[in-house]
């Protein structure tokens, strides 16, 4: 499922607050030096660092 792009627009990594790219069922954060990989489920994104599935 495709998140909205204005929704996408105004997310951001809570860890480093780089911007997010969807990649099927998840938001990758696109600081390399971050690379967090962040769960959306039921459409919905868990921005959680907990969650987060490291690079």
């Amino acid at each position: 499922m495709s998140l909205d792009a204005q929704l996408l627009a105004i997310l951001a990594c809570p860890q480093c607050k780089s911007a997010l790219n969807q990649e099927a069922d998840k938001l990758v954060c696109q600081n390399p030096s971050c690379g967090l990989r962040f769960p959306v489920r039921d459409g919905i994104p868990v921005m959680l660092i907990e969650e987060a599935e490291k690079p």
